[in-house]
């Protein structure tokens, strides 16, 4: 997680979690001028809608103003993780072991940086994902981007 996150993070996760809301995770995008940060949130019990939304980003909004992280114009947005939901910690993908996942990797591994299989488990800090019968354990950290793939039946 870079040093940006994580000060986002933790200037984020208590006022989530004061709530009464879980905080899933972060995503930050720089782009030039203006920038994106979006914060998932998710209630197991209820889900998540609308009003649940807009409750938290009025509470972000306001820490955000006091503690004035960004330095540059942003779109803020606060989201459910829905179906496909972005995997942030490792907790998350042993929490949905047996699950279909795609995964990019920030560099390549075995000669590749996308991976879509089955979540077998979590080893120390590698993901153990079963593509094609192949066995990956891919190093946590080397993880870019991943998310859970719905299956509709």
């Amino acid at each position: 997680m870079s040093a940006k996150l994580k000060q986002l993070e933790d200037i984020l996760r208590p006022v989530v979690e004061g709530l009464g809301y879980e905080f899933w995770g972060i995503e930050f995008r720089s782009q030039g001028h203006h920038s994106l940060l979006r914060v998932f949130i998710d209630d197991a019990e209820n889900g998540i809608g609308i009003d649940d939304c807009e409750k938290v980003s009025r509470q972000i909004s306001g820490v955000m103003d006091v503690e004035d992280p960004i330095q540059t114009e942003y779109t803020l947005e606060v989201s459910s993780p829905g179906m496909d939901r972005p995997l942030f910690r490792l907790e998350q993908y042993q929490a949905f072991v047996g699950h279909q996942v795609q995964i990019r990797l920030r560099m390549a591994f075995e000669g590749r940086r996308k991976f879509q299989g089955l979540i077998k488990g979590v080893e120390g800090d590698e993901v153990v994902v079963v593509v094609d019968d192949h066995e990956y354990l891919l190093p946590f950290d080397s993880i870019e981007k991943a998310h859970i793939v719905p299956v509709f039946e």
